[in-house]
């Protein structure tokens, strides 16, 4: 009763809900950005398509975890960034502009990389002949279905009733973060058996994959010269991940619950290394403008 009840009600309504959202602050002002911050756009890009999936796949490699965990690790990495970044690079004084822009080609892309990359985990660590799959074109129809239909519509209620979406932008992000608090509650009580186990298989993992994630993003961007406001949107937008869509993935359209484990983790630890980043950079803000107040 609970997995049919997640799967088919709860994981499609919260991730309508959150992508719906995402549109709602989306213009297309933000898809124009990156030919204003080209190096920044490339950069963070890469770093959330490429760099943060080939850190879970060596994660996943090399950890002693059971296969389900480690496919789920693998599909944690392989998702956009989660719209929640924009609100935590507000509040960590960084560049909130980019951080759209990086959220919205992520969730584009990675419609296409999913199913692939997925098909590619599940071969690597789960055998050839592993029973479970991902069809190629369906799942990409699916996740346009639950990813960037939602996000539309949400662009074109901003573009006729701008009032109104900025009203329900907040709405939705109090909404699905309700639900997705409720999808992670119900995996617990369905796990409750083997989440220990599963917590001291895939937990440190997890916490691995966030931190070298966020740090590959702020390094990358540091070494690349790029400010301080677009070094923390980078970051950010690379450790804070669309949890809910990982979790869509694994316990419904694979059926699997126990590869939505690790995407119910990450999307408890990724807040802490969240805040943890607007700690950081309201302090280097403060130390950079009082240094050059004095």
């Amino acid at each position: 009763m609970q997995n049919s009840l997640l799967t088919t009600v709860l994981l499609p309504v919260a991730l309508a809900i959150v992508m719906l959202g995402m549109g709602l602050s989306l213009v297309p002002e933000d898809f124009r950005r990156i030919s204003r911050y080209p190096r920044a756009v490339a950069l963070g890009s890469i770093c959330q398509i490429v760099v943060l999936p080939l850190i879970g796949g060596l994660l996943a490699w090399l950890w002693p975890m059971e296969p389900e965990l480690a496919v789920g690790l693998v599909i944690v990495a392989i998702c956009p960034g989660g719209p929640s970044s924009n609100l935590i690079t507000y509040l960590a004084k960084g560049d909130v502009a980019l951080s759209v822009t990086l959220t919205a080609i992520s969730s584009v892309v990675t419609v296409f990389t999913i199913p692939v990359l997925a098909n590619l985990a599940l071969q690597l660590l789960m055998g050839s002949g592993a029973e479970i799959s991902l069809p190629v074109v369906p799942t990409m129809l699916r996740i346009v279905l639950i990813t960037l239909v939602p996000t539309a519509i949400g662009m074109g209620i901003r573009q006729r009733f701008t009032a109104t979406a900025l009203r329900l932008e907040k709405q939705m992000g109090r909404l699905a973060a309700g639900l997705l608090a409720l999808i992670i509650l119900l995996l617990v009580i369905k796990e409750a058996g083997k989440l220990p186990g599963f917590i001291a298989q895939v937990g440190a993992a997890v916490v691995a994959l966030n931190l070298l994630g966020t740090a590959a993003g702020f390094l990358s961007a540091r070494q690349l010269g790029l400010p301080l406001a677009q070094r923390l949107s980078i970051a950010i937008e690379v450790g804070i991940q669309n949890g809910t869509l990982a979790i869509a993935i694994t316990a419904g359209l694979l059926n699997n619950i126990d590869m939505a484990v690790p995407a119910a983790i990450y999307s408890l630890w990724m807040n802490i290394t969240g805040f943890a980043m607007v700690a950081f950079g309201r302090r280097k803000l403060a130390a950079a403008q009082g240094s050059g107040n004095g």
